[in-house]
Order: C-alpha cells, then sequence, then structure tokens
C-alpha cells in the first residue's frame, strides 16, 4: 500500500520538523504551511488524504481552513491536532468538519495510528475528548459552544484564561502559548474587560463555571 499523503499545519516549524520525524515512512508528507492562507493554498495545490491541523493558527484559525478547503472542493480529511483540550475547541472543528481531534501529548505511534484511520474514513479522538463529542451530539448543552458571552473573546483570550484558571503565572501562559508576558497581561486586561470582571479572582473561576477546564 503507498503511504497516507499528509500535509502539516501548525506555525512552529521546529513542531513541523518534530512530526515530520516522528512520523518517517509511515506518512508521506506533501507539504506545510504555517497560516490559513498558506495552508489553503497547500492543501489545494497537493490534495492530500489527510491533514493534520494545528487549531490555533495566524489568519483565521483551523476553522478557516477546513471551511476554505472544503468550499474550493477538497476531499482531503482533517485530524486535529492541538495543545489545547477546550470542549469549545474540540467541538468547533469537528463541526467545521474535521474528522479526529488529538492533543499534542500523543505520541509518535500513536499518532501514526491516528492519521492511518482518518485517512480510512473513521473518526479518531484522544479519550478524554470523545466526550465532549458525544456530549454535544447526543444534545446535551455543553455552555462553551452556546456562552454568547464567551463568544466575545478571541481564540488566544480564551487560551490564555483557561490557562490562569489552571493556576499558570503569567511567565509560564507566556512559555506555553510562545508570546512574551506583556501581551499575557494584555490579553488578561482585555478579558476581564470583555466579561466585565474586576479581579483575576473572579477570572480563574470562570472558566470552571463553563467546563473549559
Amino acid at each position: 500500500m503507498s503511504a497516507v499523503r499528509v500535509v502539516l499545519v501548525d506555525d512552529h516549524a521546529m513542531f513541523r520538523a518534530g512530526v515530520r520525524a516522528e512520523l518517517g515512512t509511515a506518512a508521506e508528507v506533501v507539504g506545510e504551511a504555517d497560516d490559513v492562507d498558506r495552508a489553503v493554498e497547500v492543501v489545494l495545490a497537493t490534495q492530500p488524504d489527510v491533514v493534520l491541523l494545528d487549531v490555533h493558527l495566524p489568519g483565521g484559525g483551523g476553522f478557516a481552513v477546513i471551511a476554505r478547503c472544503q468550499a474550493s472542493g477538497s476531499t482531503a480529511r482533517f485530524l486535529a491536532l492541538s495543545v489545547s483540550d477546550a470542549a469549545q475547541d474540540v467541538i468547533g472543528v469537528i463541526r467545521a468538519g474535521a474528522r479526529g481531534y488529538v492533543t499534542k501529548t500523543i505520541t509518535g505511534p500513536e499518532l501514526v495510528a491516528a492519521i492511518a484511520r482518518v485517512a480510512d474514513g473513521d473518526a479518531v479522538f484522544s479519550p478524554r475528548l470523545a466526550g465532549f463529542v458525544l456530549d454535544a451530539f447526543a444534545g446535551q448543552e455543553i455552555a462553551s459552544c452556546v456562552d454568547t458571552e464567551l463568544d466575545r473573546l478571541s481564540v488566544r483570550e480564551r487560551e490564555v484564561m483557561r490557562l490562569i484558571a489552571r493556576g499558570y503565572a503569567y511567565k509560564e501562559v507566556a512559555k506555553e502559548l510562545f508570546i512574551s508576558v506583556k501581551t499575557v497581561e494584555t490579553h488578561v486586561s482585555a478579558v476581564l474587560r470583555k466579561l466585565q470582571l474586576s479581579s483575576r479572582h473572579e477570572l480563574t473561576r470562570r472558566p470552571a463555571d463553563r467546563r473549559l477546564l
């Protein structure tokens, strides 16, 4: 059998290099991209079997890549690979058309297997994420998906909020998200303003109240 043809979409070159090394000869990497526009261009040009896609990308996020590729007639299947394990990200990207969602804690062999399964038409999820999808499509309300208050926040602001709520210091958030401490402070200020919160303590409680942790 020929190897599954894969496009890697992530805005960190070192991470893409690591994934390529992990895949080895188990998959044929036919293209890479680091933002939405480039991802759409590469997917449409190469017509891969599977697009391994980060959810949070410059230019609109993984959701935009899926929507634009499908609107242009691409038959590629999308497998989300993200540091985020938040319900809103998982359900959002699945609703957009992805066939699976795995986190970046996945091992190399597990990733190879997940890509192969998605190429065959299966749906693949990291274990704890499957429950989010089952709940959502069983009609059970997931507050993070319907909470119009949280819809005011950007993807990056929600990421920062979740990490702060988990007890991360500003420096740790900056390291995790590859941004500066000043940028973290700016995002926290924006979240407090948009959600009309008065303190970091209230910010810490908000994601737990909406099951975003």
